[in-house]
Order: structure tokens, then sequence, then C-alpha cells
């Protein structure tokens, strides 16, 4: 391409000459349209901006009628323009008219011109807009003409992006690029958050975007490159890389992205149109991103996450930032939003000032949203592009109640939730006032409510809540958490703090869960077919027993003198209790031998989670001190539903019929062998699930911290034998002729019991 006005470097610095002007919003619009019609010599250059009713208004042009500015409006898919903007890529047609997408606006006077080149307007993977230059004659424009419009894009974005547009809008006809926002992902921890954004891995803020000097651009970009090949070669070398795993395939992909001619060969491109590395990589990440995010295969979703942290780095390394900003600078009230994040990152952060939690990815089973719940921390996971939904400092709100994300809430919204977390924290009042009282039924039926744990951080939810102990001790929490497998003197550290923290106080603590879906970073991941069925807790600890009895032996150690609580979960048959429970022996046999003070009362027993042991119990009950029922696994085992399957996992109700059956068998023959029974999961941290566990006869819940003040407020308020004689006949009757949910619920308004 060449223009009488010097080509697109001379186009740059005049855009950011008009920037920088001390004019109005629209005359500034006006000079870009002019600005860049002269330098492509094209008879029209117009621009759309995407409006928050999903529409796409003409804001400025040169060429076409200047009485539709403003008035021609386009909705999200019409036309050429439309088309622009849905797909997030350029069209390029010498005979714009014969396209079958056009659509022909009289009132703006474009019939004469027949060819069009069309461009998104992009920030961070959003279209925020589209830019178009035509022509009479009809002719194909090139690719150097091409590449100086989605440059010229970039700055507009940055313009869109500010909201100086905002003042030329009609109410409720606002540019979508900086307005209220409303998004639906996955509840991942409950509660309501107000704060401002704070990025994870926050965007470098490029501070100029055309380059004064295009062989040193090109010289920075270069360096940044070499550089960041370079770390990554020195990562892959490193002893605990070298040996191979999934982790160094990791990194082999990353070298190979980084080595790619195709990748660098555009970075190049777009430096020689006149912009810096920084915008150069802004601008190549942002067209990927918006190219991938539209894609429905996942592996191409999963490489743009490769590419998003390539790019992410190189930009450091350009603007001289070897490492992320530190994490524990945050300002108050912040919500971080991540694509991704492990548990380990989610503690690194000042947990003071960190108020929620927005991820792109990550579901309820993950760890880092097991690891929030024990904080507190509201969050929502799913949440498409969640690192491009805003930026940093503007307002947001979590509401993980209902899975949703507020990006710049109109006050009356922001007035509403402040209101809601006013009555919540009334509500939290109210539950800590019956802390102290004896958790028991109107007609006096003691109720156990213990907390769930799994971390030190759990530990002051102990007294907090007036829990009756901690009824589910996850070990393996400690060793998620951490960069590698924690030492048996660590193992042991943890549980003589934790049960100094619970003091008389039960503790039952579960062995180490790991292993299918729930794998630890340092160690070589086992590709299953079905992860949640496969090689994972009992059967991976039997297999490899010196990961168990290493774990085993710091529990008894830690029990030295004071009553210990054991737990083996995913047992499948009465042998593998029996195999563990040898574990238990031999490790016994050694601290005696070796003069260690052995716990004056050690009780042992299982999770119930496997449907194949229900058919098993009154074998198993002869053997074990006590059982605890894992309703999350084995309601899902049972339906054949994986829960973490938004597909299917709302498919079916934990208050049917055949769930609440398997339960009431499970406690009637416990109650008759007169052994301990618990149970822990989803269901008892609701009060309507709490309340339909003690009609069927359970007396032990064990629950997350946030959710027993409500089940305890419940509990204060029911006539146990009432529910009991209500849910009875319910489950005697044929399968799907009652829904026992709505039952539950009438009977809960009837009593008055708070749900």
């Amino acid at each position: 391409m060449r223009s009488a006005s010097g080509g697109p470097r001379v186009l740059l610095r005049r855009l950011r000459e008009t920037m920088a002007e001390q004019v109005s919003a629209q005359e500034r619009l006006d000079k870009i349209v002019v600005l860049i019609a002269a330098n492509m010599v094209a008879e029209v250059c117009s621009v759309y901006v995407l409006r928050i009713d999903n529409t796409l208004e003409l804001y400025a042009t040169e060429g076409l009628n200047r009485e539709a500015v403003h008035h021609t409006v386009l909705s999200a898919h019409e036309g050429l323009v439309g088309l622009v903007a849905s797909e997030a890529t350029p069209l390029n047609l010498s005979d714009a008219q014969s396209h079958p997408a056009f659509s022909f606006r009289p009132e703006t006077g474009e019939e004469i011109y027949h060819s069009f080149l069309g461009v998104p307007i992009l920030r961070a993977g959003n279209t925020l807009g589209v830019l178009v230059v035509q022509n009479r004659a009809k002719r194909n424009y090139v690719e150097e003409e091409l590449e100086a419009l989605q440059t010229t894009a970039m700055v507009l974005a940055e313009l869109i992006a500010s909201g100086e547009l905002s003042a030329l809008a009609q109410p409720g006809q606002e540019p979508a690029a900086r307005h209220s926002a409303q998004k639906v992902g996955a509840i991942l921890s409950e509660g309501i958050a107000l704060g401002h954004v704070v990025l994870h891995e926050p965007r470098v803020v490029i501070k100029d975007y055309i380059a004064e000097d295009l062989p040193k651009e090109i010289k920075r970009l270069d360096t940044a490159l070499a550089k960041l090949r370079a770390d990554l070669d020195r990562m892959l070398e490193r002893g605990d890389v070298a040996d191979g795993g999934e982790h160094r395939d990791v990194l082999e992909a990353y070298r190979m992205f980084a080595n790619d001619q195709g990748w660098s060969h555009k970075l190049h491109e777009a430096v020689a149109t006149g912009l810096t590395a920084e915008a150069a990589v802004e601008r190549v990440q942002s067209d990927t991103r918006a190219r991938m995010l539209r894609s429905t295969d996942p592996y191409l979703r999963d490489r743009l996450h490769d590419l998003e942290d390539l790019g992410y780095r190189l930009m450091r390394q350009l603007v001289g930032q070897d490492h992320a900003p530190s994490r524990e600078q945050l300002p108050d009230n912040a919500i971080v939003i991540a694509r991704a994040m492990g548990p380990a990152a989610l503690l690194d952060y000042d947990r003071k000032r960190l108020r929620g939690i927005v991820l792109e990815e990550g579901t309820a089973n993950s760890h880092v949203s097991i690891v929030a719940r024990a904080l507190g921390i509201p969050a929502v996971g799913e949440v498409p592009n969640a690192p491009g939904i805003a930026d940093p400092g503007d307002a947001i709100i979590v509401d993980g109640t209902s899975g949703s994300i507020y990006v710049r809430p109109s006050q009356e919204i922001e007035a509403a939730f402040a209101e809601r977390v006013r009555f919540r924290a009334r509500r939290q009042a109210q539950y800590l006032a019956l802390r102290d009282r004896p958790c028991v039924t109107k007609d006096g039926q003691k109720v156990e409510l213990m907390i769930n744990a799994g971390l030190a951080i759990d530990l002051p939810h102990i007294d907090d809540t007036g829990s009756a102990g901690i009824g589910l001790f996850r070990t393996e929490l400690q060793f998620m958490v951490g960069q590698s497998l924690p030492r048996t003197s660590d193992q042991l550290a943890l549980y003589r703090t934790v049960l100094d923290a619970a003091g008389s106080k039960p503790v039952t603590f579960r062995t180490l869960d790991i292993g299918g879906d729930k794998a630890l970073p340092y160690m070589e991941a086992v590709i299953e077919e079905n992860p949640a069925l496969g090689w994972r807790a009992i059967r991976l600890g039997l297999d490899r027993p010196g990961l168990l009895r290493g774990q085993i032996r710091a529990l008894l150690r830690a029990g030295g003198g004071r009553a210990l609580r054991i737990m083996f979960p995913m047992i499948s048959e009465v042998a593998e209790f029996d195999a563990a429970k040898a574990l238990v022996e031999r490790e016994l046999t050694y601290l005696r031998q070796h003069g260690h003070t052995l716990p004056e009362r050690i009780d042992i027993g299982t999770m119930v989670e496997v449907p194949a042991l229900l058919y098993q119990l009154d074998e198993l009950l002869k053997k074990v001190d006590f059982i605890s029922v894992g309703s999350n696994d084995l309601f899902q085992f049972l339906f054949a539903v994986d829960r973490g399957n938004a597909k299917v996992s709302e498919r079916f109700d934990t208050m049917s019929a055949p769930i609440l059956r398997a339960l009431r068998d499970i406690a009637r023959k416990s109650h008759a062998a007169k052994k301990s029974l618990s149970l822990c999961g989803e269901m008892a941290s609701k009060p309507i699930g709490a309340l339909a566990l003690i009609a069927l006869g359970y007396r032990s819940l064990s629950l997350s911290a946030t959710a027993l003040g409500p089940v305890k407020a419940m509990v204060l308020d029911l006539d146990a034998k009432k529910a009991e004689a209500m849910l009875g006949p319910l489950l005697d009757a044929p399968a799907g002729s009652v829904a026992i949910r709505q039952k539950l619920t009438e009977f809960a308004e009837a009593e008055g019991l708070a749900l």
C-alpha cells in the first residue's frame, strides 16, 4: 500500500497527535476517520461501535452520508459489518454487494461503493466495534492495507475502552466496552463479595503504541524472544523437569510455540506496521484470542492458554519484569480474576484484603475451590474469557450463591447486593449467638454438627462455629497445596497441630484421597478414561504402601497419649479394609518396638461411598469402629453421574427416593450393629438435606464451617420424631409418585424451619 499521506507509520503518528488534542469525543472520531481515509486512499472510512443492547451503531464516517451517524444501527449479526463483529475476523471483498451477508441501508448512501475491508476492533479478545474502509472501484485490498487497518483498530480500541464515547450515547445505548455486564458461571464457593478487579496475571500497561525507531523495536522484540526461549531451555534442563513427566511435556509444547516461525513472523509483521514491540504482542495475542475463543475445538482452546501464557511471558521480558508482580500487595476489597489458579497461588494472596475469585476454569471439586471454601472466599468458575471481561480496578460483584458476576454494576445493583451482604452479616450474627447452645432438637434428640477441614487455616472454625469437632479432615490437601511430597515430619507436625487445636473434641482423619481426578502437581499423572473410578484413594495407597504407611505412622505418633480416629476412603470391598487396617497394626508394632507413645484409643473406620459396599455392610460393620457416608461420591456412583459435568450433574435430585432409601438402610444397619455413624458431603451442608438426614436417623453430620450456623438454627427448631413420621411413608410409596423435596419444603414451612 502507498498513499499520498506517507503510509501507516505516518498515520499512527497523526493518530497519536489527534488522541492528545483537547477536543470533544465526536470531533476526535471525525478527525480519525478522515485521517484513515486519506492515508489509505479510501473513499469511505467508518467506525461502528458495539452497544450494550448488542447492536452496532455508526459513530463516525468519512464518505458516507453524515446524517446516518448515530442513526444507522445494525443488529450484531446484520450485514457485512455484523459478520466482521460476530466472527471477530477481517473481511476483504472486491464486490461487497454480491456477498450473501450484504445488507443495503439506503440512508448511508453506500450503494455506489463496491470494495470493502472491515476489521474488528478488539481488546483482550472482546469485540468493541468494527472499522471499515470502502472504495467505488472493485479491488482487493492488499495485505499491507489490512495490517495498517488492524493496527489503527488497536488505537480505536483504547479510545472506546476509555469510556470517552459514552457521552455521545442515549441511555440504554452506551458502548458495551465500559458498561455493566452480567456473566454466569458455576458456583465454586458460596458467598457474596463486592470489590475491585485484580488480575492474577496482570496485563502489562502499554504506554506507547507507536514506534519512534523501527529498527530499535525489531531489536527489542528479537532480544525478548531470545530471552524467552533461553528461559524455557533452562527450565527444561532443571533436574526436577529433565527426568520427564507431564510437566516436561507441557514445557516442551511451550518451547515449540516459542520457536514457531509463524508466531515470530506475525510479531515482526505487526512491528513493521509502526507498532512498538509491546503493542505488536498485544495485537497478535488479541487477534489469536478472538479467533480461538470462537472455536468449539477443545484442543484449540487449550492451545490458546499456552499462547496466552507465552505472550504474557514475552510482554514481561519486553518491559523488564522477569517475574509476576507480588501477590501480597493487594488493594483492599480485591476480587482476583484468573484463567486458572492452583491452591498454592490462592494462599499467596493477603487474605485480609482478598474478597472473591473469578476463574475461567475450575469446578466445585477442584483444589482451589476446596481451599476457597475453607477460607470462606466467594468464588465463581467457568466464566468464559474471564481475564478479558474487566480491567484492573473495575468494580465487580461476585455472587457465589447463584454463580453470577456483575462487572461495573449499576448503583442500583451495587446497593441491592450491599444490602444482601448486610443481611447475611446479620444472619451470621444470629448464628454466632447460637454457637454455645447445645445442638438438640425440640424433642430432645442430640445432633452432632462437625466441620470439614484440611488445612491449618481451617482450625479456628472449630471454636468459631461451636462445632462438635472435625468430622472429616482431608489429609490430601497438605499434599495438594505443596510443591513437593510432604515428609513424614511435615505430616506429623500438621496432625499434632490439628489435635492440639481440637482439644477434647474428636477429629476424624481421612487417609490420602489422591490420584484419579485429584492429581498432585509434582507426581506424574496417570491418564485414565474415568479417573473418578480409577486408581485413587485406598487403591493407590495399597498399591504404594510406603506412602500410606508413612502417613499412618505420622498419624499414630501425632495421636500419642490421646484418642485417634482414622478413616479409609473409597473402600469397595471388606478385603480392602482388612488390608488397610493391617498396615495400621504393622505401624503400631513398629512404634511400640521403638518406644514411641501410642494413642490411648484408636478407632478405625471407613467411608461408605462405593455402592458395592452397601451389599457388604453386615460383614463390614463387624470389623469397623465407625462408618461415615461420603454422600458426594456415593450419589454420583449410584446415579452414574459426573458431578463435575454441568450437563448431567443437575439431572438427578439428591432428595429422590432411591438415594434416601439407601441412606435409610445404612442407618438402620449401623444402629443395629451399635456402630457410630456419620455423613459428610454437600447434602449435610444444606438445611433441607440435614432435615432429611435427621429424619432418616443420622445424628452426626460433617459439613462446611460456613454451613454450620444455618443447619444448627434449623435443628434447634426441629421436631425429629415428626420429621421421621413424615418422611417414612414417602419413601415407602411407589418410586416417582411423590415429590419428596417438595414435601420436605412444605413440612419445613409448616414447622417454621428456615431452609
